[in-house]
């Protein structure tokens, strides 16, 4: 499973969801979905507006893990 580490990356910037969501210029729902990793998909301009906004590249945004998605 691929997912998002959106939320470390914000811990470890010291910023939060709410200033994330400011940057974004995205519905909050629609961004705390892809945060929870509970989104199926993601717009290419998101992934670009997240690695620019955070300062960081694809391999520190993304994750491969072992574990099944629930269903």
């Amino acid at each position: 499973m691929i997912r998002l580490r959106v939320l470390e990356l914000l811990e470890k910037r010291g910023k939060t969801k709410y200033w994330l969501y400011k940057q974004m210029g995205t519905s909050y729902g629609a961004l705390d979905k892809m945060i929870k990793n509970e989104t199926k998909m993601i717009k290419f301009s998101n992934i670009e507006a997240l690695c620019n906004i955070l300062e960081c590249d694809l391999n520190e945004l993304f994750e491969i893990t072992d574990s099944v998605p629930k269903e």
